[in-house]
């Protein structure tokens, strides 16, 4: 792509926010590669946009679950922080079958203070937080 035809089509996000620059390698006027900044394109905008909806929707989803006593807050913050079970067990240190255990609202009232701790650092919330989620 030539640097005169890098898209700059600037998206407001609902949060306010401009979608984030990022770096493109493109060639410049004299044929060699170089880097620019793009502040995006409409179609990419539009998929970014479709993507933040779809993770409120599954935030949405997961509250009233946890309301349900269904499943246990550590299911909400876990989305909320943008991860899967995977993702989280190597955060805690825990196996994902551990994970899942824990998003049993049973088994979560029983973990100890420090697991809870470790969780809330990892969501970056306070335990307090953590532990009346939904109550």
């Amino acid at each position: 792509m030539n640097i005169n035809e890098v898209p700059q089509d600037k998206k407001n996000f609902k949060d306010g926010g401009l979608a984030p620059r990022k770096v493109m390698y493109v060639t410049a006027d004299d044929g060699q590669y170089t880097q620019t900044q793009s502040a995006g394109w409409e179609a990419e905008n539009l998929v970014l946009e479709q993507a933040w909806n779809d993770i409120d929707l599954q935030l949405s989803h997961e509250r009233d679950r946890v309301l349900r006593k269904e499943i246990s807050p550590i299911a909400y913050f876990m989305i909320k922080s943008r991860m899967d079970i995977a993702i989280l067990a190597s955060y805690a240190g825990k196996w994902q079958w551990q994970v899942r255990r824990h998003m049993k609202p049973s088994v979560f009232e029983q973990l100890p203070e420090k697991v809870l701790m470790k969780y809330a650092a990892i969501f970056e919330v306070n335990i307090d937080e953590l532990k009346t989620f939904g109550h």
